[in-house]
This record gives C-alpha cells, sequence and structure tokens, in this order.
C-alpha cells in the first residue's frame, strides 16, 4: 500500500452527534493522497458503530484527554504532513491543496495556517483584532493567547522530533502550550483564505471549562524553565510579565471562588521559579 502524503487525526470524545460531518469534510478534500486517523478518547456513545460507515483508521483507547489523543494519532501515522481536525469542525475541499502547494511554494516554512468561519450555533462570529492569526515569526503573541488554530495548521511531521509532542499533563491549553515551544523556534505560515469552519457554543468544549489561567501559567512556567538556553532576555521579561498576569487573574479568581489548593499550588510553583522578581525580577531574568 502506497504511503500517504498527510495524514488528518482526529481526535474525539462523545461526538457521534457531529463527527460524520468532519470527516466527510476530508474524505471530500480535492487533495485525495492522505489517510484518517479517528482517536477515540474512551466515547461511550454510538462512535464505535458510527465509525464502521467510513474509509478510516480507527483508534479505541481509554479516556485520557486531547493531548493523548493527538499524540497517539501523530505516532499511528504514516504522512510526511500531519493534519488536526477538531471533531466539530470541518475542512473546505480545497484547504489539503492549498496548504500542502504553500508548502512547496515556501520551503522556509514546516507549518502552515488558514483563516477560519467562526460560529457559535447558527450564529456567525466575527473574530476580535487580537485573535487575529499568527504569520511569521510571533512569540509575543503567542505568550499572550493562541493564535494559531489547531484544525487550521498543515505541519511536516519532521518538526515533532524537534519540538516533542503535545504535554499530555495539559488537560486543557495543551495547545498553547505546544504553540509557546513552536513560537521559539519557527515561523508559520498563513493561507489568508477561509478554509476551516469552527464550530462553538457548546458546553462540551474544552474551551469552556473555568480556570483556563492555571494552565497558561503553567505553560509559562514550563518554557520559562526549560528552554533558557533559546530565550533572549527581552523574551525572558516578555515572558515573566505574561506569566505574573495571567497568575495574577487566576490567583484572584480561585481565593474568591475557594479553589485554595490550585491557588497556593500555583503560588508556590511562581515564587519557585521567579524567585521575589515580583518585585525585582530582572535579577533572575539575567541568569
Amino acid at each position: 500500500m502506497r504511503k500517504p502524503l498527510i495524514s488528518v487525526i482526529i481526535p474525539t470524545y462523545n461526538r457521534a452527534y457531529i463527527l460524520p460531518k468532519a470527516i466527510e469534510s476530508v474524505l471530500n478534500q480535492t487533495f485525495k493522497d492522505l489517510e484518517i486517523i479517528v482517536v477515540d478518547d474512551g466515547s461511550t456513545d454510538s462512535t464505535p458503530y458510527l465509525i464502521t460507515k467510513y474509509p478510516v483508521k480507527y483508534v479505541r483507547k481509554p479516556n485520557q484527554g486531547v493531548a493523548k489523543a493527538r499524540n497517539t494519532g501523530i505516532l499511528k501515522s504514516k504522512g510526511d504532513f500531519i493534519a488536526f481536525l477538531d471533531s466539530d469542525d470541518v475542512f473546505v475541499e480545497t484547504k489539503l491543496e492549498k496548504q500542502i502547494k504553500f508548502l512547496e511554494k515556501y520551503p522556509e516554512y514546516k507549518i502552515v495556517q488558514t483563516e477560519e468561519i467562526w460560529y457559535k450555533g447558527e450564529r456567525k462570529i466575527n473574530p476580535k483584532k487580537i485573535h487575529q492569526k499568527a504569520e511569521g515569526w510571533f512569540f509575543d503573541r503567542a505568550i499572550k493567547l493562541c493564535v494559531v488554530s489547531i484544525s487550521t495548521v498543515l505541519i511536516k511531521k519532521e518538526i515533532f522530533n524537534e519540538i516533542g509532542l503535545f504535554d499530555e499533563n495539559f488537560p486543557v491549553c495543551e495547545d498553547y502550550e505546544f504553540w509557546l515551544r513552536v513560537a521559539l523556534k519557527m515561523p508559520v505560515g498563513l493561507i489568508k483564505e477561509y478554509l476551516v469552519i469552527k464550530s462553538g457554543g457548546r458546553p462540551d468544549q474544552l474551551s469552556a471549562k473555568k480556570g483556563l489561567d492555571y494552565y497558561r501559567t503553567l505553560a509559562l512556567i514550563k518554557l520559562f524553565k526549560n528552554y533558557q538556553k533559546d530565550l533572549k532576555l527581552e523574551q525572558k521579561i516578555m515572558l515573566y510579565a505574561e506569566a505574573k498576569r495571567k497568575f495574577e487573574i487566576f490567583y484572584k479568581g480561585a481565593l474568591k471562588h475557594g479553589n485554595l489548593e490550585k491557588a497556593y499550588t500555583l503560588k508556590r510553583i511562581f515564587e519557585e521559579t521567579f524567585g521575589d522578581s515580583i518585585i525585582s525580577p530582572y535579577k533572575y531574568l539575567r541568569e
């Protein structure tokens, strides 16, 4: 059997009611040299039955979170390129074809994303300027929020050897943590066409969970600890300032709502990382 050029990984959990649209949007791509890997993160609905109707590689595993599901798909994949598709999103039929052509034309890029259309229920949402997609080098924006959308990217598989896989210790914000590492190492290309339709506004979405700044702060702390040799002084200062801002937002909210364990855990980790740099950060950032 010929090796596919692109592996499309669809992680899913109890999404039988919407998963067919995602799968069919891949099957309808104008680019056909691909495989579809559906990673079922322990669904208890009709997903295992539903999946038998489609020509996909089906991997069923215990419920361990989306980072583990994506990593499972990457490790099972045979393509030279990886695309991800959240099970509530869909590809426009020319998405993969246009992305392959982009990467062939601009070999300096190993990742390219596209614009996307957002829907909340039946209502189309116009993204704010702050959510504008990243293009080129984007570390200064990556620390503030996630400006690369997982369902829009096409990635050369080789970069996972350099960047690493998704961190399975992050039950949420795993994409934010991953793109921080990417932003430090390489630029991202952008096709300024709406080639993904993103569906939101449902309670089963990870982005609907509270307390996300806990994990965003942990992601910034992890980057600061693990990439000292790669971080320039100005990047350390930016990273510290954003980590402090996110920490304070979470800490105040956690105290208000009685989430004392996480509040004091994050406070301890933050202070162990930055010392008394709340008062004088530059001593620690220069080390």
